[in-house]
């Protein structure tokens, strides 16, 4: 990239980011909250930070953006007309100042880190033996698997932690229902989110696959997934599933399920968590299709939110979200 463009991007970000922060309008704030995050895309992948720029916009953009954009639609249907408040001029400097000091902290740190620092040098050789090229994935799945393999199951108990806010009347039941009730609205989206779900399946497929020896992986491959999701639940292209259906038991708890039996079994070729030599990729392979599973539906459950219709109650409009 030029320096034109490195200077013109910084100046969108800044300027995205700005007014996302102090529009009163909370549908403006959150469109400029997308844009934010797809610009920072934008500024990984200038950086070669590729696995990180995936990430930024599937889920800091897409999957956040969404959650937004429901969250305010059940703030007006409580009759909240989501727009903010004014608020005093020694806040917002304060505010400014504590912003602007982490800011100066933060350049400070990344600043003093020396050029030759990093544990690339110590990964690369250790990188043939996994049968694979990515060291992102390699460092993920391998050499720090135990973080990866906890955080699969934080990721989880995130999702048992929203759905124990249900009353205990509506448990077992489905979430809100995140259709859009403006009519015209629904269709469009209904049929866009009919051409978008296949794609991100393709696409999650495809983004598990290549994350071996390019950018990509189970997280960005389970955003994608979940974003799919969402998009034609909005639409009202599908229907979110019951909780207590076994088949999405099976997806949610699949991921951090054979990451866990494979790590137990490699306590027979040395130590927990280690490959048996030659199928180290097919290991990390079956660990990362399960994780994509697994994380694309609790992302969508979790923006979702928890189960509003009980067994007993009425198969549609009881949970519906009316504020779209």
């Amino acid at each position: 990239m030029t320096a034109a463009f490195d200077i013109i991007l910084c100046l969108l970000i800044l300027g995205t980011a700005g007014i996302a922060l102090f529009v009163r309008d909370a549908l403006a704030a959150i469109a400029f909250f997308i844009a934010f995050g797809n610009l920072l895309g934008l500024a990984w992948l200038g950086l070669d930070a590729v696995n990180v720029a995936l990430a930024e916009i599937a889920l800091g953009a897409g999957v956040t953006g969404v959650l937004l954009i429901l969250a305010r639609a059940r703030l007006l249907a409580l009759g909240d007309d989501a727009t903010c408040a004014d608020t005093s001029a020694w806040l917002r400097a304060g505010a400014l100042a504590a912003c602007a000091g982490f800011v100066l902290l933060l350049a400070a740190a990344v600043l003093s880190i020396p050029a030759e620092s990093g544990l690339d040098r110590a990964v690369a050789p250790l990188m043939p033996g996994l049968g694979i090229e990515n060291r992102v994935t390699g460092v993920l799945l391998a050499f720090r698997a135990y973080d990866t393999l906890l955080e699969s199951f934080v990721l989880l108990g995130a999702l048992v932690a929203v759905w124990s806010l249900a009353p205990a009347g509506v448990w077992p039941g489905r979430p809100a229902d995140l259709g859009m009730a403006d009519g015209p609205m629904r269709r469009v989206a209904g049929s866009f989110g009919r051409f978008l779900l296949p794609v991100a399946l393709v696409m999650a497929t495809y983004l598990v696959w290549a994350g071996s020896d390019v950018p990509g992986g189970a997280f960005q491959a389970g955003t994608v997934l979940a974003g799919g999701l969402m998009v034609s639940a909005i639409g009202g292209a599908i229907g979110l599933p019951r909780s207590d259906l076994p088949g999405l038991r099976v997806a949610l708890v699949l991921g951090p399920l054979v990451f866990l039996l494979i790590g137990l079994a490699g306590t027979g070729f040395g130590g927990f968590l280690v490959y048996p030599q030659g199928l180290a990729k097919a290991a990390i392979l079956a660990i990362e299709y399960s994780l994509a599973l697994s994380i694309g539906a609790t992302l969508a459950l979790l923006v979702a939110g928890p189960n509003v219709i009980g067994p007993a109650g009425p198969a549609g409009g009881a949970g519906r979200n009316s504020g779209c």
